[in-house]
């Protein structure tokens, strides 16, 4: 039985949407833990009574620390204290970073942890790292991001020997900042299938399959790309109404259609993995549907199976550390 804590009042549906969500997807195998106020329906499900909420726009750090009784501290310390094998919310993702930092703290070794996102590209799934966990990186960092995005890749993707890139702004070697033509150096020169540099038009079409940058560029990257796949749906979908031609067309498009936008469904995943931390963090997307945090929860229970956390500890990360003399060690 694998116990996912999930924090009951985070993202912007909470707490009907992620109570649904736990319940879907609960099983004999899976058991959620809601983190959230009395007065909740829990729907059976086991439920910690908290006191306290962490807003959206709360500054982070400082709401981690004044409120140690919010649904969402208490999930992540849950982890760190061994009462759940992994953690779920759609709320603040710099207060989960800040939670998760503060009570389950770094792997050895590892300097900033990175978001990891599954982007639905057309030739199967795409891992980008990080996507938004640090604003600002060492080339180094890069080259510890790229060994844990192989894990994700690997253990939840289930691909064999992954391709890295590097994302900048053109494939010759020569293209980018100081930050990309320094980590791309060392990419070079590490254990990694390493294939240079790649574009941000090319993000869909799954050209390789671990996309490596900062955090700063790739929450962009990620927002553009759910913000243009979004606007495009809706788009087509209307214009698809607006006339009795459009409908009729509608109606023969309809199978194809609905399996575009299953497969280019950020909810598909449900959320991103925070890795290179002592326990295992998933953070959902803040506009989460039941749909998108069942999936979170299943994802956060794959990554405890297929043991992750220990992957990144026992392998990969000393073999990054061996080619980064200048990490923090």
């Amino acid at each position: 039985m694998i116990r996912v804590a999930v924090d009951a009042l985070g993202g912007d549906r909470a707490p009907e949407e992620i109570v649904s969500g736990a319940s879907d997807a609960a099983t004999d195998a899976i058991r959620p833990i809601l983190y959230g106020p009395p007065g909740i329906d829990a729907r059976g499900l086991e439920h910690v009574e908290t006191s306290d909420v962490i807003e959206m726009d709360d500054p982070a750090v400082e709401s981690v620390r004044a409120k140690p009784d919010s649904s969402l501290v208490r999930a992540v310390r849950s982890v760190a204290a061994g009462e759940a094998d992994a953690v779920v919310s759609a709320g603040s993702t710099g207060a989960m970073l800040a939670a998760s930092l503060l009570h389950i703290r770094r792997l050895p070794g590892v300097r900033r942890p990175a978001i990891a996102v599954a982007i639905p590209a057309r030739r199967g799934p795409t891992v980008l790292i990080d996507a938004g966990a640090n604003a600002d990186a060492r080339p180094e960092d890069l080259l510890q991001f790229a060994h844990m995005g192989v894990v994700f890749a690997e253990e939840i993707l289930e691909i064999e020997e992954p391709q890295v890139r590097l994302l900048s702004i053109g494939e010759e070697d020569e293209k980018g900042n100081q930050l990309t033509l320094d980590a791309a150096a060392l990419l070079r020169t590490s254990t990694l299938r390493f294939a240079g540099n790649t574009e941000s038009r090319s993000l869909l079409e799954g050209d390789s399959d671990v996309i490596v940058t900062d955090g700063f560029t790739g929450n962009i990257a990620l927002k553009a790309l759910e913000g243009t796949i979004r606007s495009l749906l809706d788009a087509l979908r209307e214009e698809l109404e607006t006339s009795l031609r459009g409908k009729l067309a509608g109606l023969l498009m309809r199978p194809a259609a609905r399996q575009v936008r299953r497969r280019l469904d950020p909810e598909t995943y449900g959320g991103a993995y925070l890795l290179g931390l002592r326990g295992l963090v998933v953070i959902a997307h803040g506009s989460s549907s039941r749909v998108a945090i069942a999936n979170a929860i299943r994802l956060a229970a794959r990554g405890v199976e297929h043991e992750v956390v220990e992957r990144l500890e026992s392998g990969v990360l000393a073999s990054a550390r061996s080619t980064t003399p200048t990490a923090e060690r």
